[in-house]
């Protein structure tokens, strides 16, 4: 009997603070491992992780989202989930101690950060109502119990009313215990808990997995068929061939992605449905993917820029797009642009994530190729890009056309209506602004002296390139050999001999469009409309 009593005691100075918190860290995780299969059950986007995440990007101010962009490029949404399992897991490891003491204000804790979660889930403007919540509830509610449990065990070998003693704590319940603790009870508790938590979470994430699978299948079983108006071959010297400068045609796998989705969503292209109607719609239209796989489907090179793009930066790319053209579709419903009295200015798209996308109508009606795009470069859309069909505008940023996973178009008017983007200080209109870059050399190399070859790229959609020009250091301006055009709507590749001299030099560029304007020396960031400055690059020549 001493000995099974010696077993379950130890020495008042164990160091329960530590397992405490070690309590609120599992409590933690069990509460994130069960709303996984809550969350695969209601929707992949209702799970707690992704709800405040994406409430987070929302409220976060504009030059912090800019920062992010600029800093993580395309893995800015991997660090601001690892960001908030961070911050859990401080709380809960503060949680974890504040429950050694008292007990449930500590699993109280635990409740109210799955509050928090359920209602970032059910604001979301995906949200598909209170259900949204059931995943942040129901993971809360497991891990206040596991807290309440563990930190039990850590106080449970001899609680009773009993007069204090000086091996004894007093607890927030106003109850006396012993200092010692069921080391048996809580190593079995936690392991356990850990062991099922994991067993859950793997369960979750394989049910979420195979929800996406009728989604991936409809994408494999797509067979695009050929183009009745195909893009025209691309031009014998379109595409130069030097070490170091981007390929004239962007593959899929290398193509920017910058978006707000922390989860890609996975639509089934069998179910999935696209509505325009509003202002000026005379005939509310719906489409199926199989409608629009039998309409006219038409090729175009086109070159997409996001407006975080900074001067010299990698968000552009160029890739040849298969849809439909957008103006057909809206004609066919009755809109009329305003130039030819229709009363709506702005075309509204909305994706399956949410996210509202304001376009000028009169840009998408006035002739250029402005496409509902259902393949890229050869193959059905890409789950990051917009599967089953995303907007593709010309001569604008993507911020104020290129809506993926598009869903919803509503005719509307600038005045009326702010969608996501500009209510947070970004412009209403926004076409793309005339720009170069240097691919090659990189900045900080040290080429040898003799003939270098500058290179690069330089775009001004839907109005073209007509010139590109380098300057050595504070020397005249001499003009590069452009590539030949494909279209007005692709940037044009660039290259310059220079005849190199020892020692340090800055090597800059500038773009002339077809319209004659040069591109602005004037720096500007990118917010509200798109940076501009000339590129620049250091390089020290051996």
């Amino acid at each position: 009997m001493r000995n099974e009593e010696k077993d379950r005691r130890v020495r008042p100075g164990w160091p329960r603070p530590a397992l405490a918190a070690l309590s609120g860290v599992l409590a933690g995780f069990t509460a994130l491992a069960v709303a996984e299969p809550v969350a695969a059950a209601v929707r992949p986007q209702s799970g707690p992780v992704i709800a405040v995440g994406g409430a987070s990007i929302d409220a976060t101010p504009t030059a912090v989202k800019d920062w992010a962009i600029r800093h993580f490029g395309t893995d800015d949404k991997l660090v601001l989930q690892l960001g908030i399992l961070a911050v859990l897991t401080l709380l809960a490891l503060a949680l974890g101690v504040l429950a050694l003491r008292y007990r449930r204000v500590g699993a109280a804790g635990v409740l109210l950060f799955g509050a928090v979660g359920a209602a970032a889930a059910v604001s979301r403007p995906d949200s598909t109502g209170p259900v949204d919540a059931l995943p942040s509830v129901v993971g809360a509610v497991a891990g206040a119990l596991l807290l309440y449990v563990l930190v039990g065990r850590l106080t449970a070998a001899g609680r009773s009313a009993a007069p204090a003693s000086d091996s004894a704590e007093e607890t927030g319940d106003g109850l006396s215990v012993p200092a010692g603790w069921d080391r048996r009870g809580f190593v079995l508790a936690a392991a356990s808990a850990a062991a099922a938590s994991a067993a859950v979470g793997t369960v979750g994430r394989t049910l979420t997995t195979s929800r996406g699978q009728d989604a991936i299948a409809s994408r494999e079983n797509i067979v695009l068929p050929s183009p009745r108006s195909p893009a025209r071959p691309l031009p014998g010297g379109a595409g130069l061939r030097i070490p170091g400068l981007s390929p004239f045609v962007t593959p899929n796998a290398e193509f920017y992605r910058v978006d707000t989705a922390l989860v890609v969503p996975r639509v089934d292209a069998t179910a999935w449905r696209l509505r325009i109607h509003g202002k000026g719609v005379q005939r509310p239209s719906s489409y199926s993917f199989d409608d629009l796989l039998r309409r006219e489907l038409v090729e175009r090179d086109i070159t997409l820029t996001c407006v975080s793009n900074e001067v010299g930066g990698p968000y552009v790319g160029t890739a040849r797009w298969t849809g439909v053209r957008l103006a057909d579709l809206l004609a066919e419903c009755g809109v009329k642009p305003p130039s030819r009295g229709g009363p709506a200015d702005q075309l509204v798209s909305r994706s399956v994530d949410g996210m509202t996308i304001g376009s000028p109508v009169e840009d998408v009606m006035d002739g250029r190729d402005a496409l509902l795009a259902l393949g890229m470069n050869g193959e059905p859309l890409p789950f990051d890009h917009g599967f089953p069909v995303r907007m593709v505008v010309p001569g604008l940023y993507g911020f104020v056309s290129a809506c993926k996973w598009i869903k919803d178009i509503e005719l509307t008017t600038f005045d009326s209506y702010d969608p996501y983007w500009v209510k947070r200080g970004w412009a209403r209109r926004a076409p793309v602004k005339t720009a170069a870059r240097i691919d090659t050399p990189k900045p900080f190399a040290r080429p040898r002296a003799g003939t270098v070859m500058v290179a690069g790229v330089a775009w001004a959609q839907h109005r073209g390139i007509d010139k590109v020009e380098v300057r050595v250091d504070d020397g005249p301006w001499q003009e590069a050999d452009l590539a030949a055009e494909d279209t007005r709507d692709t940037w044009r590749q660039w290259s310059f001999p220079w005849r190199s001299t020892k020692g340090g030099h800055t090597l800059t560029v500038r773009a002339t469009d077809r319209t004659g304007a040069v591109q602005t020396d004037r720096r500007a960031r990118t917010v509200p409309d798109g940076a501009s400055g000339w590129h620049s690059v250091v390089v020290t020549v051996d």
